[in-house]
């Protein structure tokens, strides 16, 4: 009988362990998420065609396929400048007969959007605002219809740039 009063003490104080409250352990986490600066830029068309037209009725011709849907994103500071600009590559051509790239004019909506002309020699503006968003604006392509253009089909390439700093 000696041994059973030990076992019983054992027990008892297995049970009396087992209620008590566990210590109590916070642990801090830290997160970080880095953001980098990101443009993007998009056209509802890669084509503007311009059809021929008599210049005593025609004085400017407008695009045949209507207003360009023009959709930027841009991710920049709180204050980050941004801006859409376009440049032509060189001179309408066509052969050697060439038409000034600013014989192309266009009218803008939305909101930061403006009116222009387009240059080959320096980038247009034809968006700006501040801060980061998704902006969506149109132009509306016009062509100058003179008589003194040598016949052919011209051509050019117009760069749109996006810029967020």
């Amino acid at each position: 009988m000696p041994q059973t009063v030990p076992t019983s003490f054992l027990v008892l104080l297995l049970v009396v362990a087992g209620s008590l409250p566990a210590a109590a352990q916070t642990s801090n986490a830290t997160l970080n998420a880095s953001f980098n600066g990101l443009a993007r830029v998009s056209l509802s068309t890669a084509t503007l065609t311009f059809p021929d037209a008599d210049p005593d009725t025609v004085l400017t011709i407008p695009a045949s396929q209507g207003p360009v849907t023009i959709t930027t994103k841009a991710r920049t500071s709180v204050n980050g400048a941004v801006t859409l600009t376009v440049l032509a590559s060189d001179q309408l051509r066509s052969g050697l007969n060439t038409i000034p790239a600013s014989s192309i004019t266009w009218t803008a909506s939305g909101p930061g959007f403006t009116s222009g002309t387009l240059s080959a020699t320096s980038a247009q503006t034809v968006a700006s605002w501040v801060g980061s968003g998704v902006r969506t604006g149109t132009q509306s392509f016009m062509f100058r219809n003179l008589w003194t253009y040598a016949t052919g089909t011209y051509t050019l390439t117009m760069t749109f740039t996006l810029s967020a700093a």
